[in-house]
């Protein structure tokens, strides 16, 4: 006999957490086990009682949700873990799953959506909701190849010298980093311009980092 997906739910949001509760719990085939509003208590709970899925919000007080999956994936090897938050941007996505996360879903899906991921999921499946698996997508290319930039021409005296004026330092600091004289700095900082074809520290340092 084919026993129901059991799964808890990861949800400071009472709300949201009841209605995810109510619409799991109600589905054939599944059953909602427990419900937290924080990751502390789920860290002291799902190690000791286990889940076939946990459903986990990323912006939680304390602990934040990518957090408690990275120390739940190690305690809880069986149970899979799926992010369901309203961010859609790449960075979460991309730290979600490096922290152990197995499918990545938004709030606003469809609830017939969400219960069909929780099945894949579950099947061995790593669902994802349309816009985050194209983000994922988009990650991976870099475009055509770029055309070699004035960045291509500095030495990597002048690279070094330019990275550290990028981080902040002053040309005394760069000296003292580099054990060279503040007036070979000045000379390296003046090739530095001529190559990028800029006339002061602030613009130099922009072209560096990609801003013009």
């Amino acid at each position: 006999m084919k026993t129901d997906i059991t799964v808890a739910i990861v949800e400071d949001k009472e709300l949201i957490r009841e209605s995810l509760a109510i619409l799991v719990d109600g589905a054939e085939g599944f059953c909602c086990q427990a419900t937290f509003e924080h990751a502390e208590a789920a860290l002291a709970y799902l190690p000791y009682h286990g889940v076939d899925v946990v459903l986990m919000d990323i912006d939680l007080p304390g602990i934040s949700g990518i957090e408690c999956v990275r120390q739940l994936k190690a305690r809880c090897p069986q149970t899979q873990f799926m992010m369901c938050t309203i961010y859609d941007e790449a960075e979460p996505v991309f730290e979600a799953l490096t922290a152990g996360a197995n499918a990545y879903i938004l709030k606003r899906s469809p609830p017939h959506k969400l219960l069909e991921a929780i099945t894949e999921l579950h099947e061995g499946g790593a669902p994802m909701s349309s816009t985050i698996a194209r983000k994922i997508a988009d990650s991976f290319y870099s475009g055509p190849p770029a055309v070699a930039t004035e960045l291509t021409l500095l030495t990597l005296r002048e690279g070094d010298i330019l990275d550290r004026l990028a981080k902040g330092y002053s040309h005394k600091e760069v000296a003292s980093e580099l054990f060279i004289s503040p007036t070979t700095v000045r000379k390296h900082i003046f090739n530095i311009y001529e190559k990028l074809q800029v006339h002061s520290k602030v613009a130099a340092v922009n072209k560096y980092l990609g801003r013009c």
